[in-house]
């Protein structure tokens, strides 16, 4: 691609105005990288428009001008997918200054928000009005509307509620020639041809750039009921699924687990957290039931689940917390474990899932088959066994150094994709490709669904303009 021209930058900085164009040297680090410093690049420009106008105009003449478009929300991804490359010829679009809540109609359940919205002010607006947007992620405080719809973000709800493209109604994108796709419908039945919205979420940016979307809420759900509990095996955690579902049903929202190697990490690096039971154990789980205001039962519901796990012994101890503090200690163990393993040294990450059934067999083999390839290496294991979606991270073992550790990153993740195929999973599960596993999608997706994406990314995207690089290498 040409470098990029001072004329153009001039072109830009007019579109957006002073306040929304950085090229300094020192202003540009914070957006060339990501949030953990695992991917890095360098841009010619930061460009920060305020509206979708702005956007389509930036977007319109890098388009005429040949130059790459690298759409960015909070840079909480994992996978480089909102990283430039290292040309320096790329401009990164960020959208942080698009963050209005349009509207929040209580009527239709639904919010319409612009793609910089940061998930927690959505959330909160939503429960001004008694509703509640039911994305949870850890990265909640900082992660924004555009990019979890860019990388169709999963998080701890997906068990009840589903992913974030299950609460999507409608989008507004600027595609990748400057036009603007107005798809901002709140109707829950719209079958006047292809679901053209579910083209954009998941695809990282490579086709469009959302500005702004329809989401749907749902009954706010204020009454909760958690447990921490313990577990022998991680058949006893799919085993449990199943008596959650018998007694809560739908009330049950979250069923999380954690292995001993995972909690270990956040109580040796974070001074407030506990323990929550006397003991260590190998496993542990986190449960939530939540409900209305008005709910009863909640709390004999999960005391009747966490009766009978006990009787036919999947569990080995529980405790059920008995305020909001302790709901919010327990959680925060759970939501502690990436920041925590990043402290511990470099690791390598696989956000993967299986069918629910195949967990125990797919952990105890990838377990073994690791220890083989790497003696000593430390599986920090967790993830929400509702939807078959585990992060299998490693942590180099005690002694080894980190360069060397990363040296064996290549096998090591062999093993657990080669145990994922064979399980009839996927290699991302909610993290989505970036960069970081473009090269891993080429080897382990079938050919014709390859040939699928990429005939989808030459029809929008010609010219490979819109985040080139990320999601599928061309054919």
């Amino acid at each position: 691609m040409p470098p990029i021209s001072p004329l153009l930058l001039e072109d830009l900085a007019a579109v957006v105005g002073p306040m929304g164009m950085l090229t300094a040297p020192g202003d540009l680090p914070a957006y060339t990288a990501d949030w953990r410093g695992a991917h890095r690049g360098r841009a010619a420009a930061v460009v920060r428009p305020a509206s979708t106008a702005e956007v389509a105009e930036v977007v319109r003449r890098c388009h005429l001008a040949g130059v790459a478009v690298v759409p960015q929300g909070g840079n909480t991804g994992l996978c480089g997918g909102a990283t430039p490359d290292e040309t320096g010829d790329q401009v990164v679009l960020q959208l942080g200054r698009l963050r209005r809540i349009r509207d929040v109609d209580p009527v239709e359940d639904t919010i319409t928000v612009e793609a910089g919205a940061v998930l927690r002010d959505v959330q909160a607006s939503a429960a001004a009005v008694g509703r509640l947007f039911p994305l949870s992620l850890g990265s909640e405080g900082s992660c924004t509307i555009g990019g979890n719809l860019a990388t169709n973000a999963g998080g701890t709800a997906v068990l009840r509620y589903g992913m974030v493209r299950d609460l999507a109604l409608g989008l507004e994108v600027v595609l990748p020639d400057g036009r603007i796709w107005d798809g901002l419908r709140p109707l829950r039945k719209d079958n006047a041809g292809y679901d053209l919205k579910q083209l954009f979420i998941g695809a990282e940016g490579t086709l469009g750039v959302i500005t702004a979307a329809v989401l749907r809420l749902v009954p706010a759900t204020p009454r909760r009921v958690t447990a921490w509990v313990a577990l022998p095996d991680v058949d006893a955690a799919v085993a449990v699924l199943g008596v959650l579902r018998e007694h809560g049903g739908s009330n049950v929202t979250a069923w999380e687990l954690m292995s001993h190697e995972a909690l270990s990490m956040v109580l040796a690096t974070a001074s407030q957290a506990r323990n929550p039971l006397a003991a260590p154990h190998p496993w542990y789980g986190l449960v939530e039931l939540a409900g209305p205001d008005g709910a009863v039962g909640l709390t004999a519901e999960l005391e009747a689940a966490l009766s009978e796990a006990f009787a036919r012994d999947l569990l080995l101890d529980a405790v059920v917390a008995g305020s909001p503090a302790q709901r919010a200690a327990l959680w925060s163990l759970r939501e502690g474990i990436s920041e925590a393993q990043n402290l511990h040294g470099p690791s390598l990450k696989h956000d993967v899932t299986v069918p629910i059934r195949r967990l125990p067999a797919f952990v105890a083999a990838t377990a073994s088959a690791l220890d083989d390839a790497l003696p000593g290496v430390r599986l920090v294991t967790y993830g929400h066994v509702g939807d078959g979606n585990l992060h299998f991270n490693l942590s180099l073992p005690p002694g080894l150094d980190p360069a060397a550790f990363l040296g064996h990153s290549g096998r090591l993740s062999k093993v657990v994709y080669d145990a994922v195929a064979a399980a009839g999973g996927s290699i991302s599960a909610e993290h989505g490709i970036g960069t970081a596993k473009r090269a891993i999608a080429a080897t382990y997706l079938d050919p014709v669904e390859l040939e699928l994406m990429r005939a989808v990314k030459r029809a929008l995207d010609p010219r490979g303009l819109m985040n080139p690089g990320k999601v599928v290498l061309p054919g």
